[in-house]
């Protein structure tokens, strides 16, 4: 018997098994079908960027490990992104950060950067049957220092606010040009490595930034406000806390994005969707891996990325929930590292589809709370890798740990020349 017809059969079962707790299988993959993953740009070449070549990361950004083979100029991050995506069942999006533009060898500053510089993005993404979305980007610069956004210096800050409104203005434009909402994420590394004689005095200069910020109306992208919990020097106050987004979001009707490394290990962010949902218009997810503090792993199937999709899908909130990637390794394959998160995010999103959500409300209603645990704790053995292994055939992309062999030829071709 011939592996696809092994899949096949083994398919044919789990979609019997399923039908017996109500679980439609066939409804579960079309809908996972629909969900595009952002993936972000900086895995390929370690937040590296087209701006400053050879620069040093600061803003409390760090990458560990010096794997071979990361990517060097633009049309290397095109390969390596679209070598991925090839592996990764469906349609997805690229997320880049300003410091990525196609500047053609010229200088250009962080506020004076246009769309022009990101047209061949533009070309290449329709080319290649993506999605862009945008980050403004306020590490790795001469004027980035401890404070951007939130900088008492008004020269210093109307910089950073200027660069995040052309931000705004390029993420326009992307949208326009894709038909599609480009999904503009602004994240801040503001803070102090101890505590400031007044929190408050940096809050309120930030809140008056983004509002001068956010003045103009766009109908072609939307904005994001991303937390930080801490940063790398800047250890005992962030600005630009999920408190303080949280507040602003929710009285500005502002999308608030959980970077799942950006809070305490013990919090729950799945626990976060249906509060913001009940107050904000929209979600944005950047998926990591903590470990111990915002280390951006690689993505892994675990329990808090299985909480988080199965809370989204409990709440009926894919349409109101983006989902991006956001981690940067390169103590391994880079384009591997890429695969391994994305697959394991859409392994999340299978199972959390194929929970029987129905029967479970209805025991919980009946007070039946031996029964709704007794299925829940019998989901998790049911077989739903049968499920997940015929979206990747049906998808033309390699089934289980097919993809390793797909990844070294590329790196035995490709990336060890480099």
């Amino acid at each position: 018997m011939t592996k696809e017809n092994i899949i096949r059969q083994a398919y044919e079962a789990a979609v019997e098994r399923y039908a017996a707790v109500g679980v439609d299988v066939k409804e579960a993959m079309d809908k996972l079908q629909k969900v595009s993953l952002s993936m972000h740009c900086w895995q390929a070449d370690d937040v590296s960027g087209f701006e400053n070549q050879g620069g040093s990361l600061t803003g409390g950004i760090q990458v560990t490990g010096n794997y071979p083979g990361r990517a060097r100029t633009i049309d290397e991050v095109r390969a390596d992104v679209l070598k991925a995506a090839s592996l990764i069942a469906g349609k997805h999006r690229l997320s880049l950060h300003e410091i990525y533009g196609d500047f053609q060898g010229k200088k250009v500053d962080r506020d004076e950067v246009e769309p022009v510089h990101f047209e061949s993005w533009m070309q290449w993404a329709k080319e290649s049957g993506m999605k862009l979305d945008f980050n403004s980007t306020s590490f790795s610069h001469p004027k980035s220092g401890d404070l951007t956004l939130a900088n008492p210096d008004d020269a210093i800050r109307n910089f950073w606010i200027e660069h995040t409104k052309r931000c705004r203005w390029i993420s326009e434009e992307m949208g326009k040009y894709q038909d599609d909402p480009c999904i503009m994420n602004l994240w801040i590394h503001d803070g102090s490595k101890e505590v400031p004689a007044s929190r408050l005095k940096y809050r309120q200069i930030l809140e008056q930034s983004l509002d001068e910020i956010f003045t103009t109306e766009y109908k072609n992208m939307k904005d994001c406000i991303e937390a930080k919990l801490f940063g790398i020097g800047l250890e005992s106050y962030t600005v630009g806390s999920y408190d303080f987004y949280l507040g602003y979001g929710a009285k500005k009707n502002k999308i608030v994005t959980l970077d799942t490394g950006h809070f305490h290990l013990t919090e729950s962010i799945a626990d976060k969707v249906s509060a913001l949902l009940l107050f904000t218009p929209e979600i944005m997810l950047h998926v990591s891996r903590p470990v111990r503090w915002d280390s951006d792993h690689v993505v892994i199937l675990g329990d808090d990325l299985l909480d988080l999709a199965r809370e989204i899908i409990r709440c009926k909130a894919l349409d109101r929930v983006h989902i991006g990637l956001d981690y940067f390794d390169a103590t391994i394959n880079r384009i591997g590292a890429y695969v391994i998160g994305c697959r394991a995010t859409q392994k999340a999103f299978i199972q959390a589809l194929l929970e029987p959500s129905a029967t479970l409300q209805q025991y919980e209603a009946e007070g039946k709370y031996f029964q709704r645990l007794a299925l829940q704790e019998e989901m998790k053995s049911l077989p739903w890798t049968a499920v997940w292994d015929m979206f990747c055939l049906q998808n033309d992309v390699p089934v289980g740990e097919d993809y390793i062999a797909e990844i070294e030829k590329y790196e035995a071709e490709v990336t060890s020349k480099r």
